[in-house]
Protein backbone atom coordinates (compact mmCIF):
# COMPACT_ATOMS: atom_id res chain seq x y z
CA UNK A 1 0.00 0.00 0.00
CA UNK A 2 1.45 3.42 -0.66
CA UNK A 3 1.02 6.04 0.99
CA UNK A 4 1.08 10.08 -0.26
CA UNK A 5 3.85 11.97 0.66
CA UNK A 6 3.68 14.69 3.07
CA UNK A 7 3.58 18.40 2.60
CA UNK A 8 4.97 21.02 4.07
CA UNK A 9 3.06 24.32 4.84
CA UNK A 10 5.25 25.61 1.66
CA UNK A 11 3.63 23.27 -0.75
CA UNK A 12 1.46 25.42 -2.62
CA UNK A 13 3.76 28.17 -2.94
CA UNK A 14 6.59 26.10 -4.03
CA UNK A 15 3.99 25.06 -7.35
CA UNK A 16 3.12 28.70 -7.88
CA UNK A 17 7.31 29.20 -8.15
CA UNK A 18 7.09 26.35 -10.68
CA UNK A 19 9.33 23.94 -8.53
CA UNK A 20 10.10 20.39 -9.91
CA UNK A 21 8.90 18.76 -6.82
CA UNK A 22 10.20 14.92 -5.58
CA UNK A 23 9.77 12.19 -2.96
CA UNK A 24 12.20 12.82 -0.21
CA UNK A 25 12.03 11.14 2.78
CA UNK A 26 8.27 10.81 2.42
CA UNK A 27 7.99 14.41 1.94
CA UNK A 28 7.25 16.38 -1.84
CA UNK A 29 10.02 18.22 -1.54
CA UNK A 30 11.67 20.95 -3.76
CA UNK A 31 14.35 19.83 -6.01
CA UNK A 32 14.38 22.85 -8.03
CA UNK A 33 12.71 25.94 -9.37
CA UNK A 34 15.07 26.95 -12.66
CA UNK A 35 18.36 25.90 -12.64
CA UNK A 36 20.32 24.44 -9.68
CA UNK A 37 23.90 25.48 -10.75
CA UNK A 38 21.79 29.12 -10.52
CA UNK A 39 20.58 28.28 -7.15
CA UNK A 40 23.96 26.94 -5.84
CA UNK A 41 25.58 30.61 -7.45
CA UNK A 42 23.63 31.96 -5.63
CA UNK A 43 24.14 31.18 -2.37
CA UNK A 44 27.82 31.47 -2.66
CA UNK A 45 27.55 34.52 -3.80
CA UNK A 46 24.16 36.33 -2.87
CA UNK A 47 21.93 34.50 -0.85
CA UNK A 48 19.40 31.58 -1.38
CA UNK A 49 15.91 30.75 0.65
CA UNK A 50 15.41 26.72 1.65
CA UNK A 51 12.41 25.06 2.56
CA UNK A 52 13.94 22.29 5.53
CA UNK A 53 10.19 21.84 7.19
CA UNK A 54 10.90 18.25 6.57
CA UNK A 55 13.39 17.53 9.66
CA UNK A 56 12.16 16.43 12.07
CA UNK A 57 12.41 18.35 16.06
CA UNK A 58 11.84 16.76 19.03
CA UNK A 59 11.58 18.38 22.32
CA UNK A 60 12.83 16.96 25.74
CA UNK A 61 11.73 19.04 28.72
CA UNK A 62 11.96 18.52 32.53
CA UNK A 63 14.79 18.28 34.97
CA UNK A 64 16.35 15.30 33.78
CA UNK A 65 15.78 15.96 29.82
CA UNK A 66 20.29 16.47 29.93
CA UNK A 67 20.51 13.25 31.66
CA UNK A 68 18.61 11.99 28.87
CA UNK A 69 20.46 13.26 26.10
CA UNK A 70 23.98 12.64 27.75
CA UNK A 71 22.69 9.03 27.84
CA UNK A 72 21.06 8.47 24.41
CA UNK A 73 23.55 10.67 22.45
CA UNK A 74 27.50 10.56 22.20
CA UNK A 75 28.02 14.40 22.93
CA UNK A 76 28.71 15.85 26.33
CA UNK A 77 24.98 17.93 26.13
CA UNK A 78 25.48 19.38 30.10
CA UNK A 79 28.54 21.21 28.63
CA UNK A 80 25.71 22.91 26.15
CA UNK A 81 24.95 26.36 27.24
CA UNK A 82 21.13 28.05 27.27
CA UNK A 83 20.91 29.06 23.54
CA UNK A 84 23.69 26.97 22.10
CA UNK A 85 22.72 24.32 19.87
CA UNK A 86 25.84 21.37 19.00
CA UNK A 87 26.35 18.65 16.29
CA UNK A 88 26.31 15.43 17.85
CA UNK A 89 25.18 12.01 16.50
CA UNK A 90 23.12 9.33 18.64
CA UNK A 91 24.52 5.58 17.92
CA UNK A 92 23.50 1.92 18.39
CA UNK A 93 24.73 -0.09 21.81
CA UNK A 94 27.51 -1.52 19.06
CA UNK A 95 28.65 1.73 18.01
CA UNK A 96 26.89 2.07 14.28
CA UNK A 97 25.73 5.67 13.60
CA UNK A 98 21.68 6.11 13.66
CA UNK A 99 21.66 9.80 12.49
CA UNK A 100 23.18 13.21 12.88
CA UNK A 101 21.82 15.36 14.97
CA UNK A 102 21.40 19.35 16.32
CA UNK A 103 20.79 19.91 19.28
CA UNK A 104 19.52 23.23 20.59
CA UNK A 105 19.43 24.53 24.52
CA UNK A 106 16.39 26.34 24.81
CA UNK A 107 16.45 26.51 28.72
CA UNK A 108 17.91 24.70 31.77
CA UNK A 109 15.45 22.22 31.57
CA UNK A 110 14.33 22.21 27.69
CA UNK A 111 16.11 20.88 24.39
CA UNK A 112 14.89 20.61 21.05
CA UNK A 113 16.92 17.81 18.95
CA UNK A 114 16.23 18.06 15.22
CA UNK A 115 16.98 14.65 13.14
CA UNK A 116 16.86 14.12 9.71
CA UNK A 117 13.92 13.59 7.94
CA UNK A 118 14.53 10.32 7.39
CA UNK A 119 15.54 8.99 10.58
CA UNK A 120 13.42 10.93 12.44
CA UNK A 121 11.10 8.31 13.76
CA UNK A 122 14.00 6.30 14.36
CA UNK A 123 15.59 9.09 16.46
CA UNK A 124 12.20 10.21 18.11
CA UNK A 125 11.84 5.70 19.17
CA UNK A 126 15.46 5.33 20.46
CA UNK A 127 15.17 8.62 22.88
CA UNK A 128 11.89 7.58 24.13
CA UNK A 129 13.59 4.17 24.84
CA UNK A 130 16.30 5.95 26.45
CA UNK A 131 14.77 8.38 28.54
CA UNK A 132 12.72 5.49 30.07
CA UNK A 133 13.40 5.91 34.12
CA UNK A 134 14.48 9.41 34.17
CA UNK A 135 12.57 12.36 35.00
CA UNK A 136 12.23 13.92 31.36
CA UNK A 137 9.39 13.91 28.98
CA UNK A 138 10.01 13.34 25.36
CA UNK A 139 7.58 15.22 22.79
CA UNK A 140 7.19 14.89 19.13
CA UNK A 141 7.17 18.15 18.02
CA UNK A 142 7.52 17.45 14.04
CA UNK A 143 4.36 19.04 13.21
CA UNK A 144 4.70 21.89 15.48
CA UNK A 145 7.65 23.59 13.13
CA UNK A 146 7.91 24.60 9.89
CA UNK A 147 11.67 25.62 9.15
CA UNK A 148 12.64 28.37 6.47
CA UNK A 149 16.59 28.89 6.04
CA UNK A 150 18.09 31.58 4.51
CA UNK A 151 21.53 31.22 3.64
CA UNK A 152 24.79 33.11 2.20
CA UNK A 153 26.82 36.13 2.57
CA UNK A 154 23.87 38.47 2.41
CA UNK A 155 21.61 36.72 4.61
CA UNK A 156 22.55 38.23 7.51
CA UNK A 157 21.31 41.47 6.26
CA UNK A 158 18.37 40.46 4.74
CA UNK A 159 17.55 39.29 8.31
CA UNK A 160 18.72 42.23 9.72
CA UNK A 161 15.99 44.06 7.83
CA UNK A 162 13.42 42.64 9.26
CA UNK A 163 13.93 41.82 12.86
CA UNK A 164 15.24 43.84 15.84
CA UNK A 165 17.14 40.25 17.28
CA UNK A 166 20.73 40.61 18.35
CA UNK A 167 22.18 38.52 14.65
CA UNK A 168 25.55 40.38 15.48
CA UNK A 169 25.64 38.99 18.65
CA UNK A 170 24.30 35.43 17.89
CA UNK A 171 27.53 33.12 17.40
CA UNK A 172 27.63 29.88 14.76
CA UNK A 173 25.67 27.17 16.17
CA UNK A 174 23.67 29.34 18.97
CA UNK A 175 19.91 30.38 18.63
CA UNK A 176 17.81 32.81 20.37
CA UNK A 177 13.62 33.57 20.32
CA UNK A 178 13.05 36.35 18.26
CA UNK A 179 10.24 37.61 15.96
CA UNK A 180 10.99 37.70 12.07
CA UNK A 181 8.83 40.19 10.39
CA UNK A 182 6.31 39.89 12.74
CA UNK A 183 6.41 36.06 13.37
CA UNK A 184 7.84 34.56 16.69
CA UNK A 185 10.93 32.72 15.49
CA UNK A 186 13.62 30.58 16.83
CA UNK A 187 16.43 32.34 15.29
CA UNK A 188 19.23 29.97 14.95
CA UNK A 189 22.72 30.50 12.77
CA UNK A 190 23.26 26.97 12.18
CA UNK A 191 23.40 25.39 8.47
CA UNK A 192 24.30 22.98 5.81
CA UNK A 193 26.30 24.92 2.49
CA UNK A 194 29.18 26.23 3.88
CA UNK A 195 28.07 29.87 4.37
CA UNK A 196 27.15 32.04 7.00
CA UNK A 197 23.11 32.07 7.07
CA UNK A 198 20.25 31.05 9.78
CA UNK A 199 17.53 28.74 10.50
CA UNK A 200 14.12 29.79 11.43
CA UNK A 201 11.60 27.58 13.10
CA UNK A 202 8.56 28.83 13.09
CA UNK A 203 4.95 27.56 13.40
CA UNK A 204 3.48 26.10 9.91
CA UNK A 205 0.51 28.79 10.19
CA UNK A 206 3.13 31.53 9.99
CA UNK A 207 5.68 29.83 7.18
CA UNK A 208 3.77 31.63 4.07
CA UNK A 209 4.34 35.15 5.39
CA UNK A 210 8.00 34.63 6.47
CA UNK A 211 8.42 32.87 2.96
CA UNK A 212 7.04 35.90 1.28
CA UNK A 213 8.73 38.41 3.98
CA UNK A 214 12.36 37.08 3.19
CA UNK A 215 11.61 37.21 -0.63
CA UNK A 216 10.91 40.59 -0.35
CA UNK A 217 13.83 41.78 1.68
CA UNK A 218 16.06 39.66 -0.50
CA UNK A 219 14.60 40.78 -3.88
CA UNK A 220 17.37 43.63 -3.97
CA UNK A 221 20.50 41.66 -3.28
CA UNK A 222 19.67 38.43 -5.44
CA UNK A 223 18.13 36.00 -2.96
CA UNK A 224 16.57 33.01 -4.89
CA UNK A 225 14.60 29.95 -3.85
CA UNK A 226 16.55 27.26 -3.65
CA UNK A 227 15.91 23.62 -3.67
CA UNK A 228 17.07 20.20 -2.28
CA UNK A 229 19.13 20.00 -5.62
CA UNK A 230 21.89 22.74 -4.74
CA UNK A 231 21.84 22.06 -1.16
CA UNK A 232 23.51 18.80 -2.01
CA UNK A 233 26.56 20.00 -3.81
CA UNK A 234 26.75 22.93 -1.59
CA UNK A 235 27.51 20.76 1.70
CA UNK A 236 28.85 18.23 -0.70
CA UNK A 237 31.63 21.23 -1.00
CA UNK A 238 32.02 22.06 2.40
CA UNK A 239 32.74 18.64 2.97
CA UNK A 240 29.92 18.07 5.30
CA UNK A 241 28.40 14.48 5.86
CA UNK A 242 24.89 13.39 4.74
CA UNK A 243 22.88 10.32 6.64
CA UNK A 244 22.40 7.14 4.24
CA UNK A 245 25.63 8.78 2.54
CA UNK A 246 29.11 9.16 4.65
CA UNK A 247 27.38 8.12 7.69
CA UNK A 248 25.41 4.44 8.49
CA UNK A 249 24.44 2.26 10.62
CA UNK A 250 27.17 0.16 9.70
CA UNK A 251 29.89 2.89 10.37
CA UNK A 252 31.06 4.36 13.85
CA UNK A 253 31.97 8.12 14.60
CA UNK A 254 35.90 6.87 14.20
CA UNK A 255 35.34 5.27 10.84
CA UNK A 256 33.66 8.42 9.53
CA UNK A 257 36.36 10.62 10.86
CA UNK A 258 34.04 12.20 13.21
CA UNK A 259 35.46 10.69 16.07
CA UNK A 260 35.82 14.33 17.63
CA UNK A 261 32.03 14.11 18.85
CA UNK A 262 32.24 11.21 20.91
CA UNK A 263 32.82 12.75 24.43
CA UNK A 264 34.17 9.66 26.53
CA UNK A 265 34.94 12.42 29.47
CA UNK A 266 31.11 12.60 30.19
CA UNK A 267 29.68 11.49 33.55
CA UNK A 268 28.20 8.40 33.13
CA UNK A 269 27.32 5.81 31.05
CA UNK A 270 26.05 6.34 27.79
CA UNK A 271 24.47 3.64 24.70
CA UNK A 272 27.26 2.43 22.76
CA UNK A 273 29.80 3.83 24.88
CA UNK A 274 32.00 0.23 24.66
CA UNK A 275 31.84 -0.13 21.80
CA UNK A 276 32.97 3.22 20.77
CA UNK A 277 35.96 3.09 23.20
CA UNK A 278 36.92 -0.33 21.20
CA UNK A 279 36.54 1.69 17.59
CA UNK A 280 38.57 4.61 18.90
CA UNK A 281 41.41 2.47 19.61
CA UNK A 282 40.98 0.13 16.81
CA UNK A 283 41.09 3.75 14.51
CA UNK A 284 44.12 5.05 16.49
CA UNK A 285 46.61 1.84 16.31
CA UNK A 286 45.43 0.88 12.51
CA UNK A 287 43.07 3.48 10.45
CA UNK A 288 40.74 1.46 8.27
CA UNK A 289 39.72 3.73 5.15
CA UNK A 290 39.77 7.30 5.37
CA UNK A 291 36.77 10.07 4.22
CA UNK A 292 39.00 11.97 1.50
CA UNK A 293 37.72 14.58 -1.50
CA UNK A 294 38.44 13.44 -4.95
CA UNK A 295 38.48 15.90 -7.67
CA UNK A 296 38.01 14.93 -11.46
CA UNK A 297 40.64 15.21 -13.90
CA UNK A 298 38.00 14.45 -16.57
CA UNK A 299 34.39 15.36 -16.80
CA UNK A 300 32.93 12.59 -15.75
CA UNK A 301 30.86 12.74 -12.82
CA UNK A 302 30.89 9.57 -9.71
CA UNK A 303 28.04 8.64 -8.58
CA UNK A 304 27.35 7.09 -4.70
CA UNK A 305 28.45 3.25 -5.19
CA UNK A 306 31.41 3.66 -7.39
CA UNK A 307 34.67 1.82 -6.69
CA UNK A 308 37.58 3.81 -6.34
CA UNK A 309 40.57 1.74 -8.18
CA UNK A 310 44.38 2.03 -7.90
CA UNK A 311 46.67 -0.23 -9.75
CA UNK A 312 43.62 -2.26 -10.87
CA UNK A 313 42.78 -2.89 -7.39
CA UNK A 314 39.56 -2.08 -5.90
CA UNK A 315 40.27 0.60 -2.66
CA UNK A 316 37.56 2.62 -1.67
CA UNK A 317 34.06 3.59 -2.44
CA UNK A 318 32.32 6.89 -3.30
CA UNK A 319 29.70 8.16 -0.98
CA UNK A 320 28.35 11.50 -2.70
CA UNK A 321 29.89 12.61 -5.88
CA UNK A 322 28.64 16.15 -8.34
CA UNK A 323 29.65 18.18 -10.77
CA UNK A 324 31.32 21.22 -8.47
CA UNK A 325 29.59 24.76 -9.72
CA UNK A 326 32.44 26.29 -7.11
CA UNK A 327 35.34 24.39 -8.81
CA UNK A 328 33.84 23.71 -12.16
CA UNK A 329 35.00 20.05 -12.07
CA UNK A 330 32.94 16.69 -10.87
CA UNK A 331 33.91 16.47 -7.21
CA UNK A 332 32.89 13.15 -4.74
CA UNK A 333 33.28 11.88 -1.49
CA UNK A 334 34.71 8.42 -0.99
CA UNK A 335 36.17 6.10 2.22
CA UNK A 336 39.83 5.17 0.46
CA UNK A 337 42.13 2.43 2.11
CA UNK A 338 44.53 4.68 5.12
CA UNK A 339 47.80 4.02 2.54
CA UNK A 340 46.27 6.00 -0.45
CA UNK A 341 44.29 8.45 2.08
CA UNK A 342 47.04 11.41 1.94
CA UNK A 343 46.39 14.51 -0.24
CA UNK A 344 48.30 14.25 -3.37
CA UNK A 345 48.20 10.53 -3.61
CA UNK A 346 48.91 9.70 -7.21
CA UNK A 347 47.50 6.44 -9.32
CA UNK A 348 43.86 7.11 -7.71
CA UNK A 349 41.07 6.47 -9.80
CA UNK A 350 36.72 5.80 -9.92
CA UNK A 351 35.77 3.35 -12.33
CA UNK A 352 32.39 4.91 -14.05
CA UNK A 353 31.17 2.02 -15.96
CA UNK A 354 34.15 0.18 -17.05
CA UNK A 355 36.03 3.00 -17.40
CA UNK A 356 39.33 4.35 -14.54
CA UNK A 357 39.25 8.08 -14.22
CA UNK A 358 41.73 9.98 -12.80
CA UNK A 359 41.33 11.53 -9.85
CA UNK A 360 43.19 13.65 -7.22
CA UNK A 361 43.19 13.03 -3.91
CA UNK A 362 42.49 16.05 -1.36
CA UNK A 363 41.76 17.41 2.20
CA UNK A 364 38.16 18.01 2.80
CA UNK A 365 36.47 20.70 2.50
CA UNK A 366 36.75 21.38 -1.23
CA UNK A 367 35.36 24.64 -0.52
CA UNK A 368 35.45 27.05 2.27
CA UNK A 369 34.36 30.83 2.59
CA UNK A 370 36.43 33.78 3.43
CA UNK A 371 35.42 34.50 7.15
Amino acid sequence: MSTAPRLTALDALHRSLGATMTDFAGWDMPLRYASERDEHNAVRTRAGLFDLSHMGEITLTGPEAVKVLDHALVGNISTVGVGRARYTHICQEDGGILDDLIVYRLGETEFMVVANASNAQVVLDAITERAAGFDAEVRDDRDAYALIAVQGPESPGILKSLTDADLDGLKYYAGLPGTVAGVPALIARTGYTGEDGFELFVAPEHAVELWQALTAAGAGVGLVPAGLSCRDTLRLEAGMPLYGHELTTSLTPFDAGLGRVVKFEKEGDFVGRAALEAAAEKAAANPPRKLVGLIAEGRRVPRAGFPVVSDGKVIGEVTSGAPSPTLGKPIAMAYVDAAHAAPGTSGVGVDIRGTHEPYEVVALPFYKRQK
